[in-house]
């Protein structure tokens, strides 16, 4: 009862007019910054920062919330219309957003999208609200250790999305990890697989790599002829309203129950430092395809796989402001840039903030409310307007991706080197579709090995290479058991069916 009393106070303070119109502007800009390939969130609120130091500090971190926020929302436009995702946390909302949108119903598409996002962003908030210290205190208690356990027990759930290709999902997922090895080791400073190549001291640019192997295929696939023409232009020219792109009772129905799961996991992730919405969105997606009961194949154009990933990287990112207020611990670079935001204007998050700073930090709480209906509201009235962009001939489409491809991958590193790896992605991705390779193993083991090799080389040293903190720490016994259900399950169900083929 306190927490709403509280949030009813940050209520009148995020509803000022000055308030309200910068979380108006902030929910404006990052969607027009998620939907642009190769910024996303983080590049988006560092270059937007400037802009607050003239308002206070209230205002200016509710502009930037809102910026952080909204992005979750821009990010699926880009990924369902032409399969290029605006952010990471897009790139499963594309497996099944641009499917339909081949399929002639990018409306329905962007409002399964758009609906999950809300309810997704929704449920992550009011656990924000009544938890958020709780969950933040107990996020502290994933160290190395549990935070290796979780990573191993996600690395598995890439099984999940193999399909019917085990060896080639198992082979696309060493080759993530081996990707993902490449450039200097952050723990001790060894230069690996470098090849001579003083880009590669950095490693991979993920962005690249992910518009290289999903948008710039999809150009090469395009350019193939009359065939790809016709499947490309295929029921895309209708005139789409925002009534026809309404979803019906069954399809809502359909989405409800992933919205929510999603959004519940995707919370608890976006409370654990270093997860982020992109292992959230992965996560969530993954547990969809594995026990969800989808009409239509994940993959294949099911709008709950668009609802699994945009209800869990919305609620990931309202999670995140659990430890980054309560706790001062930001668990991704975009609530890095808001802690130096913070710091900047000098208020110094932590258990005290909740108490010495209420207005200020429910007044952001609440106004996280009101960002997720303005992007909400702005979002729904452009769909009929954006989906014009399907009327394009494809003689002028292609060009366009791909000029969209060259700036967002050279914008991440300002050099030539990220275009070059986006090609090459290209190249590889185009074979992978030709030859029905996954890509999803591929680009999941890229994103959790670097956070698994880390932790795991953290806790041998915290250990002095024992293995006892794996199994002396109760959240990673528990992590550990699940881990050994997942690899143990198939095993178990293989013997089983060879048993009862046996006796008939």
């Amino acid at each position: 009862m306190e927490a709403l009393q509280l949030l009813a106070r940050g209520f009148s303070v995020a509803l000022s007019v000055q308030n309200v119109g910068a979380a108006l502007i902030g929910a404006v800009l990052g969607l027009i910054v998620g939907a642009m390939p190769g910024i996303g969130s983080l590049a988006g609120c560092a270059l937007l920062l400037p802009i607050t130091f003239g308002f206070n500090p209230t205002t200016a971190i509710i502009m930037l919330g809102a910026i952080y926020y909204s992005n979750m929302y821009g990010g699926a436009f880009s990924a369902i219309l032409i399969n290029i995702p605006g952010d990471a946390p897009a790139i499963m909302t594309a497996m099944d957003g641009y499917p339909l949108t081949r399929q002639g119903r990018p409306g329905q598409a962007l409002m399964a999208a758009n609906l999950s996002s809300c309810i997704g962003g929704t449920i992550g908030m009011m656990i924000l609200v009544f938890l958020g210290p709780a969950l933040a205190s107990f996020g502290l208690n994933f160290g190395p250790s549990e935070m290796s356990m979780m990573m191993l027990v996600a690395m598995t759930s890439i099984s999940w999305l193999v399909g019917e290709s085990p060896l080639l999902g198992i082979i696309c997922t060493c080759l993530g990890i081996l990707l993902s090895t490449m450039g200097i080791d952050i723990v001790s400073g060894t230069i690996r697989y470098d090849f001579g190549n003083m880009y590669l001291l950095s490693g991979i640019n993920f962005i690249p790599l992910v518009i290289g192997f999903i948008g710039m295929a999809q150009v090469l696939e395009l350019t193939e002829g009359p065939k790809g023409s016709a499947n490309v232009d295929e029921g895309l020219g209708k005139q789409l309203t925002l009534r026809k792109s309404l979803l019906s009772k069954d399809e809502f129905k359909r989405i409800l129950r992933p919205s929510i799961r999603s959004g519940l996991l995707g919370t608890f992730i976006g409370f654990l430092p270093g997860a982020g919405a992109t292992a959230g969105s992965f996560l969530s997606y993954a547990l969809e395809k594995k026990s969800g009961k989808s009409k239509v194949p994940l993959g294949e154009g099911a709008v709950e796989g668009i609802a699994a990933s945009e209800a869990a990287n919305n609620a990931a990112a309202a999670g995140a402001f659990g430890p980054l207020l309560s706790l001062g611990i930001p668990g991704s670079g975009t609530t890095a840039v808001l802690l130096g935001g913070l710091m900047m204007w000098g208020l110094n998050p932590g258990p005290m903030l909740f108490t010495s700073e209420p207005e200020f930090t429910w007044g952001l709480i609440a106004s996280l409310f009101i960002s997720n209906l303005i992007a909400l509201a702005i979002a729904l009235c452009i769909i009929p307007w954006i989906i014009k962009l399907l009327k394009v001939p494809v003689s002028i489409m292609i060009p366009s991706i791909v000029v969209i491809c060259f700036v967002g991958s050279f914008s991440t590193s300002n050099s030539m080197f990220g275009v070059v790896i986006m090609m090459i992605g290209g190249i590889l991705g185009y074979i992978f579709k030709k030859n029905q390779i996954p890509v999803s193993p591929l680009l999941l083991s890229f994103v959790l090995s670097s956070t698994l090799e880390t932790n795991i080389r953290r806790t041998f040293i915290a250990s002095q290479g024992s293995l006892r903190l794996f199994y002396t720490r109760p959240i990673t016994l528990v992590l550990l058991a699940i881990f050994l259900v997942i690899v143990c399950t198939p095993m178990v169900k293989a013997i089983l069916k060879k048993a009862k083929n046996s006796k008939k």
